[in-house]
């Protein structure tokens, strides 16, 4: 959004002085907005009506845009569960389709402490977003791109290595999403795992990542065409740990 205000403002200068005054910072920021209508639509139209740009040139703005922000949306989802639950579910099920959603026909024992069930193997799903840490704006305005040189926070929470065999993270980013498979003992042995989130919580933990500590997740990253190879690769080692 930094990006399209610079590219716009650098326009203004093209209009009428009467029509700079109106697009003005001191204008802008108090500009009062109700989506869609904000002080991106309130500049585009008066720089498409003065003809300083064609709409050619709006559909260009437009698809620079949306290349540049293309998981921007899934930062408007505002209600953690909706997110956490709901969208990042669907979609690791859109992009590994062979995922089953679990039930006691399945595991006589599954009682809801896992998301998916794949050849026995119990499967943990959690999703952060990136976001500028500090920022006191709503979540869609301090949506980070990947490789921001503002500090972000990613937390995976609510983590409950005792309840399944391996993990898969997805962390998103305005412009990229990256998947992290882990076992449950790459999360229990991890530096930065915290355990007890809640007191009482006994067995539940979270874990931060942040432009800190980010690269040292490399080894468990994956293309979202290995996710499959990968959680059977972290199952066999965890497997192989619990017999050693």
């Amino acid at each position: 959004m930094d990006n399209l205000l610079i590219e716009l403002k650098k326009l203004i200068p093209q209009l009428p002085q009467e029509e700079q005054n109106r697009l003005s910072d001191d204008v802008l920021d108090k500009l009062h907005s109700i989506y869609p209508f904000n002080k991106f639509e309130y500049i585009l139209s008066h720089l498409i009506a003065h003809k300083i740009i064609s709409i050619q040139d709006y559909y260009n703005i437009r698809s620079s845009y949306l290349n540049r922000n293309k998981y921007l949306y899934i930062f408007e989802i505002t209600a953690p569960r909706t997110f956490g639950e709901n969208w990042a579910q669907r979609h690791l099920n859109e992009v590994v389709p062979e995922l089953q959603r679990p039930s006691t026909l399945l595991d006589p024992g599954y009682s809801g402490e896992y998301d998916f069930w794949y050849h026995g193997i119990k499967i943990e799903v959690k999703a952060s977003r990136a976001v500028k840490r500090g920022s006191k704006e709503t979540l869609i305005m301090k949506a980070l791109s990947y490789g921001s040189p503002f500090g972000f926070d990613m937390n995976f929470q609510q983590l409950k290595p005792k309840c399944c065999h391996v993990f898969v993270w997805i962390g998103v980013w305005k412009d990229r999403i990256i998947y992290w498979v882990l076992s449950n003992a790459d999360v229990v042995n991890n530096p930065h795992y915290s355990k007890g989130q809640h007191r009482g919580n006994t067995g539940e933990g979270q874990l931060w990542i942040k432009e800190s500590n980010i690269k040292e997740f490399i080894p468990y990253e994956v293309d979202v065409r290995n996710i499959l190879n990968k959680i059977e690769q972290k199952y066999t080692e965890s497997q192989l740990m619990t017999s050693l």
